[in-house]
């Protein structure tokens, strides 16, 4: 296999933004060592139809909440519930290998909180996060992070 797979949603085009600059990083790592894999994005809205996901895939999930102080953790999850429905239909689930999230740091203890929840509900590791556009040392960080959960799995 050639690439990752990962599931996302992006509704103010932060998390889009993010995968496309860590897609393009990714074509030049595989460019200098095929061993370093390629991304396959494919972006989850409103409007996308459930399908039966076969191979491993990773989630990407902003932070959108609504209620909360930044304190405590009293919320309701906001936008990003077309991507909770779509990894929960059929065994897609039992696919996921990660979980990545990214929000605002001023959320405090709110920050990537929907990632976490994912992570829980999904049974799937919480294995990195950014801040809203992330940075070119993020992409790299977790890029890196990506690479090594996917050689776990497949080793299995």
């Amino acid at each position: 296999m050639t690439a990752m797979n990962i599931v996302y949603i992006s509704i103010e085009g932060n998390t889009r933004s993010f995968l496309t600059r860590m897609a393009a990083y990714a074509k030049q790592q595989h460019s200098f060592n095929p061993a370093n894999l390629e991304l396959n994005l494919k972006e989850v809205s409103d409007q996308t139809e459930p399908a039966e996901e076969k191979e491993p895939f990773f989630v990407f999930v902003p932070t959108y909440l609504d209620g909360g102080d930044g304190i405590t953790s009293v919320f309701t999850e906001v936008m990003t519930n077309s991507l909770g429905e779509y990894v929960a239909y059929g065994h897609n689930a039992d696919h996921c290998i990660g979980i990545v999230g990214s929000g605002n740091r001023n959320f405090n203890e709110q920050y990537c909180l929907t990632a976490r929840k994912y992570a829980k509900q999904f049974n799937a590791p919480f294995l990195a996060d950014y801040e809203l556009r992330g940075t070119s040392q993020d992409i790299e960080v977790i890029y890196k992070k990506l690479m090594e959960r996917w050689n776990e799995v497949q080793a299995k």
